[in-house]
C-alpha cells in the first residue's frame, strides 16, 4: 500500500518527498566525488550523465511510499532547491537508512537536524522496532550523526566503497527503546 510521504519542518530545514522537479539540484549537489566517494561501491564513479534520472525512475519513484521513503532536504530560506536527501527503506541491506548532503553544506549540523523527524516517523508511524545504519570507517561526520541520535556501533565489517582506500564499514543499531531514552535525555539538557 502506497502512503503519502509527510513533509517535516525543523528549525532550519524543510524535508519533503523527492520529486522529479528536484532533479537539477539533486544532480548539482550529488554528482561530486567528495559526496559519492564515501558511498557503497555499488554507486558508479565516474557517475553516468543520466545516472540521477535512472535512479529516480528505477529506484526511488516506483517504491516511494511503499517500502521506500525518500525526503529531499531544503533550506527554509531556499525551499525550492534540494541540498541533500535522506533515504529510508524497509528491507535492511543491512542498513535501513542512507543520506547525502551537498559538500558546501557540510559541518553545519543539517543532517543531524534532518534525520530526527524521519527517525521519529520510522518508529512511530512506520512501525520499525530498530534501524540499522552504516558508514565508511573514518567518515567521522556520518558517524557523529549516528552518535547524536543515540545509536550504538555493533560491528566493523569489510565493505567496498567508491573510494577504494575505504575497505571497512561501521554498522550501527538504533532501537526504538534507545531512541525514546535518547530523546528524553535531550529534554533535560
Amino acid at each position: 500500500m502506497t502512503e503519502k510521504i509527510p513533509s517535516f519542518q525543523t528549525e532550519r530545514l524543510i524535508l519533503k518527498e523527492i520529486q522529479v522537479s528536484d532533479l537539477p539540484s539533486y544532480k548539482k549537489y550529488f554528482v561530486n566525488y567528495a559526496v559519492i566517494s564515501q558511498l557503497s561501491a555499488s554507486v558508479p564513479w565516474p557517475y553516468p550523465a543520466d545516472g540521477v534520472e535512472w535512479f529516480f525512475n528505477n529506484v526511488i519513484l516506483p517504491k516511494q511510499g511503499n517500502d521506500r521513503w525518500v525526503w529531499g532536504i531544503h533550506l527554509k530560506d531556499n525551499p525550492n532547491e534540494l541540498i541533500g536527501a535522506v533515504d529510508l527503506w524497509r528491507q535492511g541491506t543491512p542498513e535501513h537508512r542512507g543520506f547525502w548532503l551537498g559538500e558546501e553544506f557540510w559541518g553545519k549540523g543539517y543532517m543531524t537536524e534532518a534525520v530526527e523527524p524521519i527517525t521519529e516517523y520510522a518508529f512511530n508511524e512506520l512501525g520499525f522496532d530498530e534501524l540499522i545504519f552504516s558508514n565508511a570507517l573514518g567518515n567521522t561526520k556520518s558517524r557523529r550523526v549516528k552518535e547524536k541520535a543515540g545509536a550504538t556501533m555493533i560491528e566493523i565489517r569489510p565493505c567496498l566503497f567508491v573510494d577504494p582506500v575505504l575497505t571497512q564499514a561501521e554498522t550501527w543499531q538504533l532501537t526504538k527503546e534507545n531512541w525514546l531514552i535518547h530523546k528524553s535525555l535531550l529534554l533535560f539538557k
